[in-house]
C-alpha cells in the first residue's frame, strides 16, 4: 500500500507545477527549453570528447608498442648474431651470454607482442565508440538547429497570438457594448422586447380562439355588411337612381324620396334628392 504521505506530497506537486504551467510566459518556456537543449547537446559533446580523446590516447600506446617490439626485435636478432660470432671465436662463454641476452630479449618481445595485441583491441572499441559519438554529437547538432529554428517560429506564432486575442477583445467589447454600473445592456433590453412582443402575440390568438372573439368578428362583419349598404345608397343617389330591389338602408338613416307619380296634363321634372 502507497504511504498516503507520500502520495499526497506527489499531488500536492503535480498541482503546483500544473499551475505554473498554466500561468508561466510561453516565452519564457520556450528559451528554458532551448537552454535545456544546449545545455543536452553541450553535455554529449564533452562525452564524446572524451571517447575520441581515449581513442587517440590508445592510438599513441599502440604506437609506442609497436616501436618497443620493432626495438626488442632488432636486439634479440644482434644477440643472436654476437652469439655465432662468439662461438665462431671459440669463446663458448661469450657465446652463452649472449644467447641468454638473446633470450630475455625475446621474453620481453612476447609480453610486448601481446600488449600489442591487447591494445589494438581497445584501439579498435575505442575507434567504434568514437565514430559513434562523433554521429550522435552530430546528429544532436542538427536536433539542436531544428530546435532553435522551431523557436523563431514558436515567437512568431505567439506575437500572431497575442495580436489576435487583442483583435477578439475588441471586437468583443464592441459587440457587447457593456454599460456602466447598473445601466442594462443591449441584449438585456432587446429580450425584453422580444419577451413582451411573444406575450402579446400569445395574448391575441388566445383571444381570437375565444368567445369574445367570435362575438367580436360578428359584429365587425354586421358593422362592415351596414357600411357596404350605406355605400350603394350613396352612389345611387349620385345616379339619380332607385336603390335595387331588396336594398335596405342603414340604420339611423332616411331613404331616399321617390320621384312623384306624372300627372294628366304632363311629366313633373324630377328634383334632386334634399331640394
Amino acid at each position: 500500500m502507497a504511504n498516503p504521505f507520500v502520495k499526497a506530497w506527489k499531488y500536492l506537486t503535480a498541482l503546483f507545477n500544473a499551475k505554473i504551467d498554466e500561468h508561466a510566459d510561453p516565452k519564457v518556456q520556450i528559451q528554458q527549453a532551448i537552454e535545456e537543449a544546449q545545455r543536452t547537446h553541450q553535455a554529449l559533446t564533452q562525452q564524446a570528447a572524451q571517447v575520441i580523446g581515449n581513442q587517440r590516447q590508445l592510438e599513441m600506446r599502440l604506437n609506442r608498442q609497436l616501436a618497443d617490439v620493432e626495438k626488442l626485435q632488432v636486439n634479440v636478432r644482434q644477440a643472436l648474431t654476437l652469439a655465432d660470432q662468439a662461438t665462431a671465436a671459440g669463446d663458448a662463454a661469450k657465446a652463452t651470454e649472449y644467447n641468454n641476452a638473446a633470450e630475455a630479449f625475446a621474453a620481453q618481445l612476447v609480453t610486448a607482442e601481446q600488449s600489442v595485441e591487447d591494445l589494438k583491441t581497445l584501439h579498435d572499441q575505442a575507434l567504434s565508440a568514437a565514430g559513434q559519438a562523433k554521429k550522435a554529437v552530430e546528429q544532436n547538432a542538427m536536433v539542436l538547429q531544428q530546435k532553435i529554428a522551431e523557436r523563431t517560429k514558436l515567437l512568431s506564432q505567439l506575437e500572431q497570438a497575442k495580436m489576435q486575442e487583442q483583435v477578439s477583445a475588441s471586437l468583443q467589447s464592441m459587440s457587447d457594448l457593456a454599460a456602466p454600473g447598473n445601466v442594462p445592456s443591449l441584449d438585456e433590453v432587446r429580450d425584453k422586447i422580444e419577451r413582451r412582443y411573444a406575450n402579446a402575440i400569445g395574448a391575441a390568438e388566445l383571444a381570437q380562439g375565444s368567445v369574445q372573439g367570435r362575438m367580436l368578428e360578428v359584429e365587425q362583419a354586421g358593422v362592415q355588411m351596414a357600411g357596404h349598404s350605406r355605400l350603394e345608397q350613396i352612389r345611387a343617389s349620385m345616379r339619380g337612381e332607385a336603390l335595387p330591389t331588396g336594398g335596405t338602408p342603414a340604420a339611423g338613416t332616411t331613404p331616399a324620396t321617390p320621384a312623384p307619380a306624372e300627372s294628366a296634363g304632363g311629366a313633373v321634372s324630377e328634383k334632386p334628392l334634399g331640394q
